[in-house]
Parts: C-alpha cells; structure tokens; sequence
C-alpha cells in the first residue's frame, strides 16, 4: 500500500531504523555471528526487494519443471503468505501446476519443513519461494526478481515505501531477473558487482474456464468480447498491461488487495461492474482463481489467463545456474 506523502514522511523515522536492523542482520548472518542451517539438497532462493508481484511464483514454477524434466527430486519451501492449513492462493497455484510431481514445505520454519521432507525420501533441489530475505537457511544460488516496470531507485522503505531492504542488498544475488523489461535495471548496487542479469516477458498460454482443467484456449476462441478484467495480486497494473499487450478488449477493470479472498457481495459488484461496461465475460488470474472457490457467478462466464515465464537467453541462464550449483555443492 502507498501511503500519501505526509504519512509516509511520518514513518520515515521507522523506515531509517528498519533499514538499519535489515543490514545489520545482513552482516551478521555474512560474517557467521548468526549461523545458517543447511539442508542436504541444493537451495535456490526465488526473491525480490520489494513488496508486490515481480514474478517470483511464476519463476519457481519454470525452475521446478526445468529440474523434473532432468530427473531430479524437487521440494519447494514457502511459508504460504496469508494462507491458513497448511496452504495458500499461491501454493494452491503451484501444485496445480506441479500436481504431485513436487513435495511441498509449508511454514515458517523453512528449515525444519525441508528437513521433514529430507526425512521422507532424497531430494534433489530445494526451490526456497520469496526467500531472499530468509537468511537463517543457507542457500547454493540466490535469484533475485526485479520488477522492470517500477523505478526502485529513490524508493523508500518499509514501512514509509515498498522496498524490504536497502538497494545495496542486490549484491547478495547471485541472478537477477528482470522482468517486464529489456534494460540494465538502475539498481546502483555495486554496479561493478559481477552479476548475471536477464531478462524475462509473461507469456499467455491461452485461457481456460475458472474452476475447469481444460486445455488452455486461444483468446479468439472465447469470443470477441469485451471483457471485464479483475483481480488482487500483488502487482494488478502488470495484468492490465498484459491483457493490452495479448490484444485484448477490456472494457473497465477492478483491482483488490493482494491476496484477497473472495465473497459474494464481492461477485456481485464485479458482474454489476462487468454489465455496466458491456463485458461479455469477465477475465482474471490463476492466482486469483485459488480465491474465487466458494462463491458462484450467474451473468458472466470467468475465464483465467493461463501464462508462463520466458526468459531471454535461456541456454545461458541455464549454463550459468548449473555452474553456480556445481562450484557451490559441498562434496559428499
């Protein structure tokens, strides 16, 4: 959330002393003072510095289908943000992808979640999903994601702006993806710091009836709209934006809060909304389907965009991954 200019100079006292406590943390945890623990299996860490969607999820999705396709055991961590059970919308997104393919570690405690599924057979790759900021478990490679779309430099943080950490903490990545942009990203961290930079597009896959398994379709094939787009991630306009740049129609939208858990008064408003604008269907997430279960739309058919990352210079986004795995990976 931003806050208006006078709030947000209020809490910048707070942001300078959360700043500080960030780094000082960072320190001890670099100089061993604060130890790491470290699971058998390789650890990539999926991250960002920002509060918000930069694409982390679709990121270890691409990564855990890269691995099975090599045959490997992967296991993904995540602490399930705003979920409840064992699960959240995002874990719930992953595993219909993944199905059971993936054992998944859900909690706060990545470490001991990853060490009951070291418990229960070899795994391979560990997959630390939002885990840049997660320093008490070591990590082989950290890939940090940056939003190309969004300016961080001159960002304040938490809690008076978005960023989680100080920009000079890029340093610690070892891969920085960029998405939504084909530029050098302005991060000004040490820009002599070897860094491996890429870049990365969503790619639509097609769409597919909310709630259906069916085999994604093209957006022809769903009729030539309009369309009412919605949804409550964490970076709504990057949606919108791609919806414009797949070519299609959208006649008004509504944006929620991040992670929001729908309720019928919530479809009621959206298919009013859809029917004022002269939508002929409505249109959003796979993330926000997970949120939509338990409520029933009548006017509308709900379509989710099916998407998956690409990144450029894949080869060599692979060639420089497996070689940080292989210099880092202690002997057996």
């Amino acid at each position: 959330m931003i806050f208006p200019l006078p709030i947000r100079l209020l809490l910048w006292p707070i942001s300078v002393v959360y700043g500080w406590v960030t780094q000082v943390r960072a320190l001890l945890y670099d100089k061993g003072v604060l130890q790491k623990r470290r699971l058998n299996g390789a650890v990539i860490s999926v991250g960002n510095l920002t509060v918000g969607g930069t694409g982390k999820t679709p990121m270890v999705v691409w990564l855990a289908e890269k691995f099975l396709a090599a045959q490997k055991h992967v296991a993904i961590l995540t602490r399930g943000y705003k979920g409840s059970s064992g699960t959240s919308d995002e874990v719930e997104l992953m595993k219909r992808r993944l199905g059971e393919r993936v054992a998944f570690g859900v909690g706060t405690d990545r470490y001991a979640e990853g060490r009951r599924l070291e418990s229960q057979g070899a795994i391979d790759v560990f997959l630390l999903d939002d885990g840049f900021q997660h320093l008490q478990l070591a990590r082989d490679v950290d890939i940090l994601m940056l939003d190309g779309s969004k300016k961080i430099r001159g960002e304040w943080l938490l809690p008076a702006g978005s960023l989680r950490e100080p920009i000079s903490a890029c340093s610690r990545a070892d891969l920085i993806v960029v998405n939504r942009k084909h530029e050098r990203p302005d991060i000004q961290a040490r820009d002599s710091h070897e860094h491996h930079i890429f870049y990365a597009q969503t790619r639509l896959l097609g769409f597919r009836r909310c709630g259906q398994s069916e085999t994604p379709i093209c957006a022809n094939e769903m009729g030539e709209g309009p369309f009412f787009a919605f949804c409550g991630i964490g970076n709504p306009e990057a949606f919108f934006q791609d919806l414009q740049s797949w070519h299609i129609t959208i006649t008004g939208k509504r944006k929620f809060r991040d992670h929001h858990r729908y309720r019928q008064g919530d479809i009621r408003e959206l298919e009013q909304l859809g029917t004022q604008s002269g939508a002929k269907a409505l249109l959003t997430t796979e993330k926000d389907e997970q949120n939509l279960k338990g409520v029933n739309f009548t006017r509308f058919p709900v379509y989710v965009a099916v998407i998956e990352l690409a990144i450029a210079s894949e080869s060599e986004f692979e060639h420089v991954l497996e070689k940080l795995l292989s210099e880092r990976r202690r002997p057996s």
